[in-house]
């Protein structure tokens, strides 16, 4: 069956509102104007300008931190998790599943509040720990499901042929499943950062002074007024994003 034009016609007019914006990001980050909405001709210079703001690689050199410790959190309990919640059969393993997804579910703002809730009960200081701990637990759902979704594609004789052959089970892991499976991992990896790095609403609940992240900076920047300098600093955010998404589809892809 030939697809109706009408759907062709809805297909472009969802990209086209879903990437305008982000467009007009882009061109306006080059304009020379001081002020965003007048356009006087295209300039390097609030790029130029992000280089020379310490503030600024203050808060990239912690959303760096932040990403990758949090990243390996994910990882280190999500590969783990995936590995169990596919391979071992138990009563109430959908009960388990829906728990496990339960972040990708919460709204952010509650999971913020949640977390502020969690970290003052336990009288545990707000700053890069807290925010750690909070994106490792929004992003662990996303390296389980990634995970799962390769090994479920993964034949399991490969396993039993490798404990036939006389190896046990960390070798067949180690020399079998994991050089199957990295593609995936890495994927996830880079999920799970791009998910640190973009996010706003978690990290401004369960931040503190002198852990301020890229996202957190940009909204500081705009309460002063919105300038070409925030354009630019956008843009590299989203492009950055739109990289490591990329290579994460590519990997899942292989």
């Amino acid at each position: 069956m030939k697809t109706p034009p009408l759907f062709y016609g809805l297909s472009v007019s969802g990209l086209i509102f879903l990437y305008a914006p982000i467009l007009l990001l882009i061109i306006f980050s080059f304009n020379a104007a001081r002020f965003s909405p007048i356009w006087e001709g295209w300039t390097l210079h609030w790029y130029g300008q992000l280089v020379t703001d310490r503030a600024l690689w203050a808060a990239t050199q912690n959303s760096l931190l932040v990403g990758v410790s949090s990243t390996l959190i994910a990882l280190g309990f999500g590969v783990g998790a995936a590995f169990v919640l596919e391979r071992e059969r138990y009563t109430g393993t959908r009960v388990v599943d829906g728990i496990v997804m339960l972040p990708l579910v919460i709204p952010e703002i509650m999971m913020g509040v949640a977390l502020l809730l969690f970290f003052v009960l336990t009288d545990m200081p707000l700053g890069l720990l807290t925010i750690t701990i909070g994106h490792g637990i929004f992003s662990l759902p996303l390296v389980i499901v990634i995970v799962r979704a390769r090994l479920q594609k993964l034949d399991p004789q490969l396993i039993e042929a490798a404990h036939d052959l006389g190896a046990n089970p960390w070798q067949a892991f180690r020399l079998v499943t994991f050089p199957l499976l990295w593609p995936a991992i890495i994927s996830a990896a880079l999920m799970a950062f791009t998910v640190s790095l973009d996010d706003f609403v978690i990290t401004f609940f369960i931040t503190g002074p002198g852990a301020t992240t890229l996202p957190l900076y940009v909204f500081s920047m705009i309460r002063t007024g919105i300038s070409p300098a925030i354009h630019a600093l956008s843009t590299l955010l989203v492009v950055t994003s739109m990289i490591l998404i990329s290579l994460s589809f590519v990997l899942q892809r292989k």
